[in-house]
């Protein structure tokens, strides 16, 4: 594994725990992140938080 690619999961990881505290029904299959399906991602994400789409990608730019 890359460097780049290693810090990348290790922040992901740390964004991951970041979210799972302050949703704590959140689970790894809801943040299981695909590359190329963000839109799916953010529709899960969606339903789950009860959030818009703008709202999460916001709130994710903030943690």
């Amino acid at each position: 594994m890359r460097e780049t690619e290693y810090r990348a999961r290790g922040n992901w990881n740390e964004l991951k725990g970041k979210m799972k505290q302050q949703y704590g029904d959140l689970t790894d299959d809801d943040l299981t992140y695909e590359e190329g399906r963000q839109d799916e991602w953010l529709g899960r994400m969606q339903q789950r938080v009860g959030k818009t789409k703008h709202e999460i990608k916001e709130w994710i730019d903030r943690l």
